[in-house]
């Protein structure tokens, strides 16, 4: 069974960077046509997409948060990073991985990761 699970810090300083990473087991980064994505949500609101790394290595992201927004993997380890700079109260979210077939279709998701973003 496929399963994810993230990880990192749980409380950032604003203009600060967020940084996560979600561990990958049952299936490999590069298994085509698979692509692996960052999605959050915010206190009392609706999911929003982040961003994607597909099994290329080909990233993707969501255009409001493009500017402050990277995603890397490391294929040895099996797990991808997300990394968001400048943030501000309004990152503070529920931060999820998880692994997409086809276009909005998420088949496998992490538990989530809570993440505040205050001084």
């Amino acid at each position: 069974q496929v399963q994810l699970r993230e990880s990192g810090p749980g409380l950032v300083k604003p203009s600060q960077t967020l940084s996560l990473t979600c561990n990958v087991s049952g299936d490999s980064l590069t298994t085509k046509y698979y692509y692996w994505s960052w999605i959050r949500q915010p206190p009392e609101k609706g999911l929003e997409w982040v961003g994607a790394i597909a099994h290329s290595g080909g990233t993707s992201y969501n255009p409001a948060l493009r500017r402050r927004t990277s995603i890397s993997r490391d294929t040895s380890k099996n797990q991808f990073t997300l990394q968001v700079t400048s943030v501000t109260p309004e990152d503070t979210a529920v931060y999820y991985c998880a692994r997409g077939g086809d276009v909005s279709n998420y088949d496998y998701w992490g538990q989530g990761a809570q993440v505040i973003v205050s001084s």
